[in-house]
């Protein structure tokens, strides 16, 4: 009889492995046919490093249910909806998951009030494309040395792709796109977000206006990568691993939370903040912190706390002298939910 577990994909260890090659195709309805295909993007970043610490192996283990969800979303092909309070560990999952499968630079789009579904897909910056066509004429009327350098590149030479749009390239394996704190966005964007994260595919007008006399134009990916566009479409292959993050500041619209697999993530106990405390500074400071995450743990049944104060505070009263301790862990350890 097989174990329980053997099916899951990430398996929340943090040691990298290759299970995603064992991952099932999609069903029917998630199934997408991008091509060609191009090469996946840098290894890893960073950020990476910085949100997961030196000691990745020895972050807590997710619960049975969180893996299960996680699991779902990835054999479901399905937008991972990650709610709870700041510093409960949201963004942190999709670096994780990108170490442990080795997917890659995990490409993270940052979301506020202005951010509109153009900014993660691509932009075009057609003012610095005039000013090239413009200083490539007068270099020409000048007739200088330099006039033939001065000629300006196609227009894939003005295009980027974001995150999104990078996340959606045709690729082998899934890339990991971390939508960070979506709650802060207008109130558009969420419905915005539904036909590109349902169909896997998008265009840039820019280039379908080109395709007959220009069938392919290279353009920068988010990672600063060259990749070709054919016929001014992108569409994926394997449907990228999205994370799209909330702190519960707003509702959702119902279209958006039937294409997610939910995953609530509660305040972290104190076996978890000490793993987390011991993967960022060390055994030593786990042991030397362990008054503070139990006076952390018992202000965050009536307070708004996040994790990363106090891993500030940790951090800080390890190098102070011990009379200053407990106040500047007082300065450092402030509610959220409250304003000063």
């Amino acid at each position: 009889m097989s174990e329980p577990n053997e099916w899951l994909i990430y398996r929340g260890t943090g040691e990298p492995h290759d299970g995603i090659a064992a991952l099932p195709g999609p069903p029917p309805w998630r199934d997408f046919d991008g091509g060609p295909l191009v090469g996946p993007g840098p290894a890893t970043d960073s950020s990476s490093t910085r949100r997961l610490g030196e000691h990745v192996a020895e972050m807590h283990r997710p619960s049975a249910e969180e893996l299960e969800i996680v699991n779902a979303a990835l054999y479901l092909r399905r937008p991972l909806l990650v709610t709870g309070n700041p510093g409960t560990g949201k963004s942190t999952l999709a670096h994780a998951v990108a170490h442990e499968l080795k997917l890659g630079r995990v490409l993270r789009w940052p979301i506020v009030s202005r951010t509109t579904l153009g900014d993660g897909l691509y932009h075009y910056d057609a003012i610095a494309r005039l000013q090239d066509v413009q200083i490539a004429a007068s270099s020409r009327a000048a007739g200088g040395p330099g006039a033939q350098a001065a000629a300006p590149g196609g227009i894939g030479s003005y295009i980027r792709l974001g995150p999104l749009g990078t996340a959606l390239l045709p690729t082998a394996q899934p890339r990991v796109l971390l939508v960070d704190e979506l709650d802060k966005s207008d109130i558009d964007l969420p419905n915005d977000l539904l036909n590109v994260l349902e169909e896997g595919e998008f265009s840039i007008p820019e280039l379908e206006r080109l395709a007959e006399r220009e069938p392919e134009v290279e353009v920068l990916t988010d990672d600063g990568q060259k990749v070709r566009i054919r016929d001014g479409r992108v569409r994926c292959h394997a449907f990228p691993f999205v994370i799209l993050t909330s702190n519960g500041e707003r509702d959702f619209p119902a279209p958006l939370l039937r294409r997610c697999i939910h995953l609530e993530l509660g305040q972290p106990d104190h076996k978890r903040l000490a793993t987390v405390v011991r993967a960022h500074l060390g055994e030593e400071a786990a042991r030397a912190g362990d008054d503070l995450i139990a006076r952390f743990l018992e202000r965050s049944r009536s307070e708004l706390l996040a994790a990363d104060q106090l891993l500030n505070a940790i951090y800080l009263t390890h190098q102070a002298a011990p009379t200053t301790r407990d106040r500047l862990a007082d300065l450092l350890i402030q509610r959220l939910d409250r304003p000063r």
